[in-house]
């Protein structure tokens, strides 16, 4: 019996190596004859044969490349990573605390019921909302209308308000690319400069007694800069896109060759 299975464990050994397939040991370990006709069998040996055909493709790529794959280190959550966690906010929290109690910031006179300061201005992160209310120049006169305004200027602002909210919204549903670097998609980092300097400008107008140029040429840099901004950062990464994929499929390629 035990020539029998020596045989028999041969003929299937050398099944498996004239069938066509390949066939590697895990690194590890080489499988045992049980294991090997276990993995002959039906959708078994198909997935089997799949896995371990990527994987002797992987290895002679890496052999034949010149390409040096270094190792990637991992460390546990705990007690590594939230050590280290811990140690930088306790490091900021600190110095937040040492600051506010060297440093504490001032505080003005109590603020007078009965006086209305000349400029009421929000929070500075809110500029951009403000500047907002205040595009009553682009509030369109109708002359059906007898030349009156569609609506007042305060709603209008408001309408600005929910358009620009809006669209800052639906954005991320409309860019679903997996881009992750400006070159690689032109338009929307051309659509993220516009809304970044018109953040700005907008902000800048908003504060229109504090800024010392024209009211009607601040308005006119308002509108054109961000327009300015998109198109120059559009035309530098279309032309720079085609080199940049260039080198990087020369990159991918000489880790995988082409066939």
């Amino acid at each position: 019996m035990g020539d029998v299975s020596m045989e028999d464990s041969n003929d299937t050994d050398d099944a498996l190596r004239t069938d066509g397939s390949i066939i590697v040991p895990p690194d590890d370990e080489s499988p045992t004859w049980l294991e090997r006709k276990q993995r002959t069998q039906g959708l078994a040996r198909l997935t089997y044969e799949y896995f371990e055909h990527a994987r002797y493709e992987d290895q002679q790529l890496r052999q034949d490349s010149s390409y040096v794959e270094r190792d990637v280190l991992a460390f546990p959550t705990w007690p590594h990573e939230m050590i280290r966690n811990l140690s930088i906010v306790s490091f900021f929290v600190g110095m937040i605390l040492f600051l506010s109690a060297t440093l504490p910031p001032h505080l003005g006179p109590p603020a007078d019921p009965s006086s209305t300061p000349l400029i009421i201005l929000p929070d500075w992160y809110l500029y951009w909302s403000f500047g907002l209310l205040k595009l009553g120049p682009l509030n369109p006169e109708l002359t059906v209308l007898g030349g009156d305004k569609l609506m007042a200027d305060r709603t209008y602002g408001v309408i600005a308000n929910i358009v620009v909210v809006g669209v800052i919204a639906i954005v991320p549903f409309l860019n679903k690319g997996s881009a992750r670097r400006p070159v690689e998609e032109p338009f929307w980092a051309a659509v993220g400069v516009f809304g970044v300097i018109f953040a700005i400008t907008i902000s800048a107008f908003a504060v229109q007694n504090l800024v010392p140029i024209d009211a009607n040429l601040l308005f006119d840099l308002t509108m054109l800069l961000p327009f300015v901004g998109g198109l120059m950062t559009y035309a530098i990464l279309k032309s720079m896109r085609e080199g940049y994929m260039f080198e990087l499929n020369r990159r991918y390629y000489r880790l995988r060759p082409p066939k």
